[in-house]
């Protein structure tokens, strides 16, 4: 049996079609969950890019594999389910996005000052360019510089054409194929090349990339052509597919970016929460609001006219992505593949976007954030809506199990299948969410490390280092409103008991000692 495994970049599991918040259209991913298995309660192990690529590939959580953080490459003889698949002979290639080793992006000033006061190793690392004889082959300035061609086995991986960077201007094998094609993404590419920027937050424009040379369509392409490819192997294969957005910035081609009237995007319900209960620095937060931080990649506080055109850009890059998907899947008809594949769509993890008044990731573990789609379509299989917990984690350990492949002898994660074949309507009654940052924010100094319990009645999430506590009762306030660790201490304590549990059950149990003492 084959597969194909495509993943979206920061995209929420309730900003697709079939789950009706949004007026969003996306037939070919809503095929997926009709025709297939959708897992409504499916979470990450961390809300943040590299952390939880590296879960889905492994089955393991950050703290077990060591991509605990964004700039920590996953260990390239780490086990892996496309090393497993292609150890027992499936043939295997990835498109897109790997992001398993560092793109090569800098620290902010403010977060260089404190990782100074708090990890000074790391801050003298990163002064000296990280310069440690380790080269990542993900790297954007390395491509940039010319083709490049990753080595065998790339974490599984035989054959790679990568994606690198975020929205239009992105780097990688795309680069070389959109100047074969007479663009050049340096000089034409990005916010500075658009006509139609947002005055307010330059991360919402409209992308001068004509759609049939935008990172997307090369996405699909590059799919499309494995597909042709593999059709007239007798083997059995792997495609991991992966696209760089929704991800801001939010910036669609010119046929995606109109789509939408910001005006008349739905404005989430808990946009202006008042925050009464939530920490102080997301209040602190919230009192700036239309002011982004010095970091484009975190947390912050949107103004509605902000919050508005970014969600209409990013439903047109999702309406893209799905229009993209939909030639994979017409593909794998068209080569007579589709009775024979296993067919799974996921996100890295989610974004705010507006719950609550704020925007993208980082320092907060609201339900936007933390759930992604996770949708599993295949031969046999049937198709049904399931409501018990899920982790990204659990994504490898599946697939193995589909396809009868042996399974990852460190996997902590779950097989789902027991779920699809109807068996059980749960593998788990709770399940940890991990963050751990060498730097915060203005009102959060790092380093942070983050913990937070989900079950089906609660979400605890705990920062003990600031004796910051979140605890809501998911059962009579599902939109996170109410932050009751004050004010319900059984709650609270059975909560914590909980988390305690699952934290140590995730403890590395992988090394073998050589001798009794």
């Amino acid at each position: 049996m084959n597969i194909v495994v495509i993943c979206a970049d920061q995209l929420r599991a309730d900003h697709l079609g079939h789950e009706g918040m949004l007026p969003v259209k996306t037939p070919w991913i809503d095929s997926i969950a009709h025709e297939g298995h959708s897992f409504a309660n499916a979470y990450v192990t961390n809300p943040v890019c590299m952390p939880n690529r590296a879960s889905i590939m492994t089955g393991r959580w950050p703290s077990a594999h060591g991509v605990r953080t964004n700039g920590l490459p996953l260990d390239p003889n780490a086990d892996t389910y496309a090393r497993v698949l292609r150890g027992k002979g499936w043939k295997t290639a990835a498109v897109g996005k790997l992001h398993l080793q560092p793109m090569g992006y800098p620290y902010e000033e403010y977060q260089l000052d404190q990782i100074k006061q708090a990890l000074p190793d790391l801050w003298k690392r990163a002064m000296e360019n990280f310069s440690t004889g380790f080269q990542s082959w993900e790297d954007f300035q390395l491509h940039a510089e010319g083709p490049v061609t990753v080595p065998e086995d790339y974490y599984g991986f035989d054959d790679v054409s990568l994606v690198i960077g975020h929205g239009d201007r992105v780097s990688g094998n795309y680069r070389e194929w959109a100047r074969s094609r007479g663009w050049d993404p340096e000089v034409q590419s990005g916010v500075d090349a658009s006509s139609n920027v947002l005055a307010s937050w330059d991360h919402v424009y409209e992308s001068p990339v004509p759609a049939e040379l935008h990172p997307t369509t090369f996405v699909a392409e590059e799919a499309v052509n494995r597909l042709r490819a593999f059709a007239e192997l007798d083997s059995e294969f792997l495609l991991y597919v992966s696209f760089p957005d929704p991800h801001h910035p939010f910036a669609p081609p010119r046929e995606y970016f109109g789509r939408y009237r910001p005006d008349e995007v739905p404005m989430p319900d808990s946009f202006f929460d008042e925050h009464e209960s939530s920490p102080q620095y997301i209040r602190e937060m919230v009192a700036r609001r239309g002011t982004q931080d010095i970091d484009p990649m975190m947390l912050w506080s949107p103004s509605e006219e902000q919050f508005r055109h970014a969600l209409a850009a990013e439903m047109g890059s999702i309406e893209f992505i799905d229009d993209a998907v939909g030639r994979i899947l017409q593909s794998l008809e068209d080569q007579g593949l589709a009775d024979d594949t296993v067919v799974v769509f996921t996100s890295d993890h989610g974004d705010v976007f507006g719950d609550h008044g704020l925007m993208l990731k980082h320092f907060t573990h609201y339900r936007g954030v933390i759930r992604v789609p996770l949708l599993i379509r295949g031969p046999g299989f049937g198709h049904g809506r399931h409501e018990g917990l899920a982790s990204s984690a659990d994504i490898a350990p599946t697939i193995l199990d589909l396809v009868n492949a042996p399974a990852l002898s460190q996997a902590q994660g779950q097989s789902l299948t027991r779920i699809i074949r109807g068996e059980a309507p749960s593998v788990r009654q709770a399940l940890v969410v991990e963050e751990d940052q060498p730097y915060g924010l203005v009102d959060l100094p790092g380093p942070v490390r983050m913990r937070t319990l989900v079950t089906e009645d609660v979400r605890l999430t705990e920062i003990p280092a600031r004796g910051i506590v979140e605890l809501y009762d998911r059962r009579t306030d599902p939109q996170e409103i109410k932050n009751i660790a004050e004010r319900d201490e059984a709650l609270l304590a059975q909560s914590r008991e909980l988390l305690l549990a699952e934290v140590v059950a995730l403890q590395d149990g992988s090394r073998v000692p050589f001798h009794a003492a």
